[in-house]
Formats: structure tokens, sequence, C-alpha cells
């Protein structure tokens, strides 16, 4: 069980050791739930850091996180089938603005079409 838990073994495909991420959660119904991001192509992944101070820098000071093993991450996210784990994003979104109460803006009048053009009278025989 310890080992499902802290899984120190890195696959040897993978560049990064596994071991305690921090993990950016959200508050859920019944606990903390794992926060899922889009990749710049749209896929979902998960993210974790492999330092308190780079979770900080990407998210925030008051991004909520836990520590997590890879292992353990993985098995969480295997029912949502997300199988990309993003560790140490650097680039990320900007925050989008907060609404402003504005006044809404009247609609300006339609405008009428212009009549249509006559066809050129060449035309005007090949259609008929």
């Amino acid at each position: 069980m310890a080992d499902a838990l802290y899984g120190d073994d890195p696959e040897p495909a993978e560049p990064f050791p596994a071991g305690r991420l921090c993990v950016p959660v959200r508050p859920g119904t019944c606990g903390c739930v794992t926060r899922l991001f889009r990749t710049p192509v749209g896929g979902r992944t998960a993210v974790a850091f492999t330092d308190p101070e780079r979770l900080k820098a990407v998210l925030g000071a008051d991004q909520p996180w836990i520590r997590l093993a890879e292992p353990a991450l993985r098995a969480l996210l295997e029912p949502l089938d997300v199988r990309e784990l993003t560790i140490d994003p650097l680039l990320t979104a900007p925050a989008p603005a907060t609404a402003r109460a504005t006044e809404p803006q009247p609609v300006p009048p339609a405008q009428p079409r212009p009549a249509p053009r006559p066809l050129p009278r060449a035309l005007t025989l090949l259609a008929s």
C-alpha cells in the first residue's frame, strides 16, 4: 500500500522521478477535488508541481493544493479518462478580467438595405 501512495520508482520512459507532487485542488462537496486544466490544443490534463514555490509562482499563493504521489494522482484521474499529466508547467493563460457593471449600450437602428442594382443588359438577356 505504501508503494502505491509514494511510488518512488519512476517508469523507465518518464523523465521525472516519481514521488510526492504538489497538486492544485478546489473545494468539492466531499472534500478536495483535483483541478483539471486544458492543454494548448484543448485536451484535458492534470497539473502537478515538484515544489510548492513553483505552484505559487504559476497559480498564485492562494491556490489550495495537496501532496500526492504520481501513481495516486494517476489512479484518481483514470475514472475521468484523463491520461495526461503536466509536471511543472511554466506558461498559463492570464486570469479572466472581472466583469464590470456597465449600462447596456443602445442598439443602433437597422439601416435599410440598398435596392439591388439592375443587371447589365447582356446578362439580362442571357438569364431570360
